[in-house]
């Protein structure tokens, strides 16, 4: 479980948000530029946190005019278990297809890809922390023959991987699945973003 939950009163009501909506938009993009991670042509993950899931429910609020305090709990339930746990990364993972001939194509093959990405720290490799998928969307996927677009995953982290991130060690994201191999080298930004997350750090920006 996340060490913070976002609560009823983390959301604004609907005129509210409207006042501060297109600032605060603008700050969302730029927090998930810095925690998106592409991986090769089709795959990307970004990152979540208690900013990312707070302006989803936001989002959600707005689209379908909520106005309780009972509605807005009932997104806070689903959305509050994509927050990360303690020592962990919570991520959404997108398979980035665009036209039916790619969809036909890449998500029979990419099945079980949710399971196939991991962070590798040192060089050489030292530690590894590997994709878990998210248990209640793993059970929601009926097909076994097709994946889908969209995966809720989260990389659980020893004491030393997670030492070895924060500390400074080389760190990659990768996927090894039989279809489809890839390798992305975290920046200084990045790290930093997502060490916030490791370390429990993690703050709501102030929406006033």
């Amino acid at each position: 479980m996340a060490s913070r939950a976002l609560g009823v009163d983390d959301i604004l009501d609907l005129r509210a948000y409207e006042r501060v909506r297109d600032d605060y938009r603008r700050r969302v993009i730029e927090l998930k530029r810095r925690r998106r991670i592409a991986l090769g042509p089709i795959i990307t993950v970004t990152f979540e946190c208690l900013e990312t899931v707070r302006f989803q429910v936001q989002e959600m609020v707005r689209a379908e005019r909520i106005v309780t305090d009972e509605g807005v709990q009932q997104e806070l339930d689903v959305y509050n278990t994509l927050l990360p746990g303690g020592g962990e990364l919570s991520a959404t993972l997108f398979v980035e297809l665009t036209t039916e001939r790619d969809l036909r194509h890449w998500l029979p093959r990419l099945v079980g890809v949710e399971s196939a990405l991991a962070f590798e720290l040192g060089d050489p490799v030292a530690a590894v922390a590997r994709s878990v998928p998210e248990a209640s969307h793993a059970d929601a996927l009926t097909r076994q023959t097709v994946t889908s677009a969209v995966h809720y995953i989260r990389f659980p982290f020893s004491p030393d991987a997670r030492e070895r991130f924060v500390g400074g060690d080389p760190v990659a994201l990768t996927v090894h699945h039989p279809e489809y191999e890839a390798h992305a080298v975290l920046g200084d930004e990045a790290r930093a973003e997502l060490s916030v997350d490791l370390e429990g750090r993690t703050e709501l920006l102030p929406l006033a």
